[in-house]
């Protein structure tokens, strides 16, 4: 979509505003159960997982120059790819939606003219920035991104200070057993995760696409735990996860108010950028031409209609629908990259790697049933990639392509 080469400080900068999001607080709220201490290992182990394999996703892209579901479509096909650039299309747009729906929920508990109101306010800006577009916004992002670090700064101070500073570092705020330490792990996977689909699409751009992927993984990782920090302490320390009653205690509301607004419109660019590039990758699937400017602004506008009809209060379920999908897709993917060698599309269908991915996802959900102290993610991801490699070293190549 965008031709223009953006640099490693842009990225950086971009990857700084997706970590800055009012669902990424509201998720941290919800590890409260478990303390602080507890909470903070499984939110460090959770990004260490899911950071991993998003730097993992972006650096096929970047040596390959593909943007992401080009890069998926050299594991699963030319075509092969449809699934997943319409799952991603939908995560993307439920992203845009929920984040959409959490941002105008904290403006309006600041400054109450009506959570719907809020809404169209968020889509209307996000809708100029997409217009704009991310090559010529690259001065205003980094403004904008040096307001937003300096009023998180702001927002963290008051809770240290104006919260229960025993509670905080020696409670919790519920029975412990309400959230176990491995779905806690998996909660804060699936954050990086979720943006596995996107990265390449950012970082295949950039002047040095392999710096580009490792500055934006590690900024968006930090940013993302010290997010889910805030959300956690606020819950712990405050007895509150609302930031607008947060900013309102501590007499931030322009304050608070700006970060809600700058947070939620720079985060739901990305998915909204994104989702028009995965347009063009289905159009170019059928040689047939998607503008993808066109789909993004389709996308914002469902988004924030969806944001001011609907609740979206728990996005647990959501999470965990995102991990099962693309926890499988990129061990594929990393699976083929490193030890099937594959570095081009070669295929319509490559039929084998949909089985494996279908078998990592259905695996997935089995998991979910079973408490297992490191979370779901990581064992999915290691059998889903043992499998393929023993699948593409065992059968005869082709064979069982020929065979569907």
């Amino acid at each position: 979509m965008e031709e223009n080469k953006t640099s490693v400080l842009s990225n950086g900068l971009i990857w700084f505003g997706a970590g800055v999001s009012m669902s990424e607080i509201l998720t941290g709220t919800y590890f409260a159960p478990l303390g602080i201490k507890t909470g903070l290992f499984a939110i460090l182990i959770g990004h260490i997982i899911g950071g991993i394999l998003l730097f993992l996703a972006g650096y096929l892209g970047a040596k390959t120059r593909n943007n992401a579901m080009e890069t998926v479509a050299v594991s699963f096909g030319r075509k092969g790819n449809l699934p997943f650039s319409v799952l991603n299309i939908l995560q993307l747009a439920g992203w845009l939606a929920i984040l959409n729906y959490d941002g105008a929920l904290a403006a309006n508990g600041i400054f109450s003219v009506g959570a719907g109101v809020w809404c169209a306010v968020i889509g209307v800006l996000l809708l100029l920035w997409v217009l704009v577009g991310l090559k010529r916004l690259e001065k205003i992002n980094m403004v904008a991104m040096t307001a937003l670090f300096l009023m998180t700064l702001v927002l963290c101070f008051v809770i240290v200070t104006r919260g229960n500073f025993g509670t905080l570092f020696n409670g919790s705020s519920a029975n412990k057993d309400t959230l176990t330490f491995g779905a806690a792990i998996e909660l804060s996977a699936a954050m990086p995760l979720s943006w596995i689909p996107v990265i390449s699409d950012y970082t295949s751009n950039s002047t040095k696409p392999v710096k580009a992927t490792v500055v934006s993984t590690i900024v968006y990782c930090l940013v993302s735990c010290w997010m889910y920090l805030i959300g956690m302490s606020a819950a712990i320390g405050m007895g509150t996860s609302d930031i607008a009653q947060i900013s309102l205690r501590a007499g931030l509301g322009v304050v608070g108010l700006l970060i809600t607004l700058f947070s939620t419109v720079t985060t739901n660019f990305l998915a909204a950028h994104s989702a028009g590039v995965s347009g063009e990758v289905i159009g170019e699937s059928f040689s047939k031409h998607i503008n993808g400017k066109y789909l993004s602004v389709l996308v914002v506008l469902l988004g924030t209609i969806a944001a001011i009809l609907y609740p979206m209060d728990n996005i647990e379920d959501f999470l965990y629908l995102i991990n099962s999908v693309f926890a499988p897709m990129i061990a594929v993917m990393i699976a083929d990259f490193f030890f099937n060698k594959k570095r081009s599309v070669t295929k319509e269908w490559d039929w084998t790697n949909l089985i494996v991915w279908l078998i990592g996802l259905s695996l997935y959900r089995v998991l979910m049933h079973v408490d297992i102290v490191i979370g779901y993610t990581l064992p999915d991801i290691v059998i889903t990639a043992v499998l393929c490699v023993i699948v593409h070293r065992i059968l005869p190549k082709n064979r069982l392509d020929k065979a569907l």
